[in-house]
């Protein structure tokens, strides 16, 4: 105990603190990081791993680069079966400049796009579609 003077009241004790151990705080870290970790993963997975793959070939009618905060190249190919019927449209995004580049310098000329098809992407940041073209060629008529 320690010596108090006597004309002079006791100090009083310090206030009683809970303190949070450290399991409980990694506790709650991991419950609040647990669904951002399981949101990234499936996003990471969605990006790439591909659902299918493949080819078509038309004319593209349309390409231009889109969006508010993240800018993709968007485009739609006119695939014509036979003379005299009505064309269907494949709407496509294309992530590489490059590539991008090429498409641009293939318009109006018949051409063959090589892509991906990624399901389930979260946001349109990745694209408005989810048909990636990598790769362009001209098909000779």
């Amino acid at each position: 105990m320690t010596d108090v003077p006597p004309d002079q009241p006791a100090p009083a004790p310090p206030p009683v603190r809970t303190r949070w151990g450290w399991k409980k705080r990694s506790l709650l870290f991991g419950i609040l990081a647990a669904p951002f970790l399981v949101f990234a993963l499936y996003v990471f997975i969605s990006y790439n791993w591909s659902y299918s793959s493949g080819e078509r070939a038309g004319y593209v009618q349309k390409f231009s680069k889109k969006g508010w905060l993240c800018k993709t190249w968007e485009g739609e190919l006119a695939m014509v079966s036979m003379p005299g019927t009505l064309p269907e449209k494949f709407n496509f995004t294309v992530r590489d400049d490059a590539v991008a580049q090429h498409v641009n310098q293939t318009l109006g000329q018949r051409v063959s796009l090589t892509y991906e098809q990624h399901k389930g992407l979260p946001t349109t940041c990745f694209g408005e579609t989810e048909y990636f073209v990598y790769s362009v060629r001209v098909v000779p008529q």
